[in-house]
Order: C-alpha cells, then structure tokens, then sequence
C-alpha cells in the first residue's frame, strides 16, 4: 500500500521518498480479490486499466456448506446502477504494487529506495528523522515533514512510535494451497465459502498465464500437528478431497503456512506519523478485506496528506484517522470476525439458522443488494465518507 499512497502523492505535487527493505518487490502469496470501490480508487491513477486484462472479473460468488452444498448465491451485477465494477476482480497482489512502482518511478517527485531497512525514527517540532540501513548496510537518516508507516503488520514505524496493535491470534494456522484444477465443474463458484466446524474453506480462482485452472484454497489446519506434517503433501491432499468433497488426488502446485491476526492500532495517527494498511489493521481473509481496506487507506490518506503538504490544516490527519480507523473497527473487523465464525459454526441449530437467513436474504432483492454493498465494501467507504 506503501506504492499506491506515494504514487497519489506524487501526483497531488507532494515530494515523496519510499523505503522498501527487500531487495525487490515480494511475489509471495497475499491478497488476490479486489472489490468494485477498489478498483474505483485506482482508476484515476491509471492501475485499474493496466490491471484489468490480466485478471477476472468474478460477479458471481456462493456461500456452501460441507454437507448441504450451495446455500446462497450472490451476483455484483445487481449493484450495476451503483459501481462502474459491478464484480470482484481477482488478480495476485504483486501485479498492483508492480504497476504502481512502474507508475511512481516515472514521477519526479518521487524516490524509491530498495534494500533500505528502517530501524527507528525521532519526531521534532517540524519533521520525523528516520534511521535506516541502505542496501550496502550502511547506516543512513533522511528527515521528513511526514512518516506514512505501510510496513506490514511487525510495523517497525509503529513500534517506533510506541503505537498499541490492540487484538489477537487466532489459534489454528492458515494452509494455502495452489491447484491446477477445473472446480466450475465441480459446481463451484470462482469465488466459494465453504462452512464445517473443522473443515472450511476460502475458494478463489485466480488468473495465470502458466497454469491453465488455477485456484487458490485456504482452509484451517490442525493447530496440534507438528508444522512439518501440516507441510506434508500428503496432509494437503487429504484437506483438499474433504473440502471439496472429491475423491481423487489434486495437481497441487502451491503449499504453505500462515497465522492469521485481528488487530486494529490504537491510532493511525501520532503526530507527524501516520499508520496504512495491515500497519495499522490486520484481519482474517474471509472475505477480502485486508487488500482492499489497505488500498482505501493509502487513496484516503494521501488525498488528506497532499492536500496538508499543499498548506490545508493538520486537522484533516486526524479525519484520516476517525474515518479510517472506525471503518477497521467497526466493519472490517467485526465482518470478517463475523464471517470466520458464521464458516465454522459448531452448534447445528445455530448453523441451521444462519443457512436459513442466507436463503431468505438471497429471495429478497433488496436484502440482497444491502447484503452486497456491505461484503463489497461500498458501505464502509460510504461510512467512512459520513464521519467529519
């Protein structure tokens, strides 16, 4: 979110210098689905259209469950009259933070550093100094006006600013898996929730030019195992046949490991530092919320931070902070809490319930399309826009 925030800085007339501590742009496995006011925020900067014929549009997206099969199916094309992007886009991460760095290393007020690992930063009267080792080691400093920290959820810039991450772990650990398969005629969506109490599953579909169907499964693995069996092909293959219900062995491709995090920090904003993305938020993936609340930030605060670099008042810093920080707390926390436990819900009268409330909203259209603004986001940005 890092490249997103300083390209829309750039571009207001905003000097912008960004620290990256790898060596290179990361490839690893992370967000993937992007929602319609995401793509609308990128839209200006060009991103969207750059993005756009390297991926899938998905309007079509199911809630399962393990034994009843499909319990609702949701279509974004009923939002057509509200969102020129009236699906949700699935793409790899990567391909954003690559287009955005393109962009930003064409801007002359821009300066990107690669291998450059902040170790701590002072605040003054008028400018932050951060401390920094180069790509050859060396100890470096550079003062700024302003510290934007987008350096991931061990945020050194918000430990730094002795920043609470308030929240916690949940206990079992995420396997990811890649497979080379063709789920639509297994009768998935190329978005699928699947709920169990032990064994759900995020299903997306993903777009890549080497692998002909390939799908990205996350589901929960057992958190007493030993991570070398959790590792085991042979443990994938078997969470693979019970969680979508076939009996045969996948092409996988991709395996590994995660834990999963519900924290919010206590400020997003601390003086001349300012906290994005999974810095300032982190959630479960249960619903995709963590890419795109990333992105809404970095377009939010660079549109409030430009404008404080252009002579506005400090003031709208803290907008930042109230607008976005609710939205963390309020929505994206409390959705994809709720989301989490909805999938793996125990009680069968309980799991009855909630698979008789999707279904009834799925035949009310505007239960519906209120059901849609919400788990595309467009509430929350709206809510966002509300609070002054």
């Amino acid at each position: 979110m890092g490249l997103v925030c300083a390209l829309a800085l750039a571009r207001s007339g905003t000097d912008v210098v960004v620290l990256e501590a790898l060596g290179e742009l990361p490839r690893e496995q992370r967000g993937a689905a992007f929602h319609p006011p995401t793509l609308e925020m990128l839209e200006p900067h060009g991103i969207t259209g750059d993005l756009l014929p390297l991926g899938l549009r998905i309007p079509v997206w199911q809630i399962r469950d393990k034994e009843d099969g499909v319990v609702a199916e949701f279509d974004l094309g009923m939002l057509a009259d509200e969102t020129r992007y009236p699906y949700r886009f699935h793409l790899p991460q990567h391909h954003l933070a690559a287009d955005a760095l393109a962009k930003l290393r064409r801007e002359p007020r821009a300066t990107v550093l690669f291998g450059a690992s902040v170790e701590g930063l002072a605040q003054e009267d008028a400018r932050v100094r951060v401390r920094y080792r180069d790509a050859t080691g060396a100890a470096a400093e550079i003062a700024a006006s302003w510290v934007v920290g987008c350096d991931g959820s061990r945020s050194i810039v918000r430990k730094a600013s002795d920043i609470a991450y308030e929240g916690f772990t949940w206990p079992e650990r995420f396997l990811v898996t890649n497979v080379d398969e063709d789920l639509v005629s297994e009768g998935f969506a190329e978005t699928s929730y699947v709920a169990d109490p032990d064994k759900w599953a995020v299903i997306l579909r993903l777009a890549d030019p080497r692998v002909g169907n390939l799908w990205r499964i996350a589901m929960p693995s057992d958190p007493d195992l030993p991570e070398e069996e959790v590792m085991e092909e042979g443990y994938a293959q078997a969470m693979l046949r019970e969680v979508l219900g076939c009996d045969r062995s996948f092409r996988l491709i991709y395996q590994s490991t995660y834990r999963v995090h519900q924290r919010v920090a206590s400020t997003f904003r601390k003086g001349r530092v300012l906290l994005a993305g999974d810095a300032a938020h982190i959630n479960n993936p249960i619903g995709g919320f963590g890419l795109n609340g990333g992105v809404h930030d970095a377009i939010n605060l660079a549109d409030k931070l430009g404008a404080v670099c252009a002579g506005a008042d400090d003031g709208l810093l803290d907008l930042y902070d109230r607008q976005r920080r609710h939205v963390a707390v309020e929505n994206v926390q409390r959705q994809s809490i709720r989301n989490k436990k909805l999938m793996q819900e125990r009680d069968p009268g309980v799991r009855r319930r909630n698979i008789d409330e999707l279904r009834s909203v799925v035949r009310d259209p505007e239960r519906a399309r209120a059901y849609l603004r919400d788990s595309s986001m467009i509430s929350s940005v709206a809510q966002a826009a509300a609070i002054r």
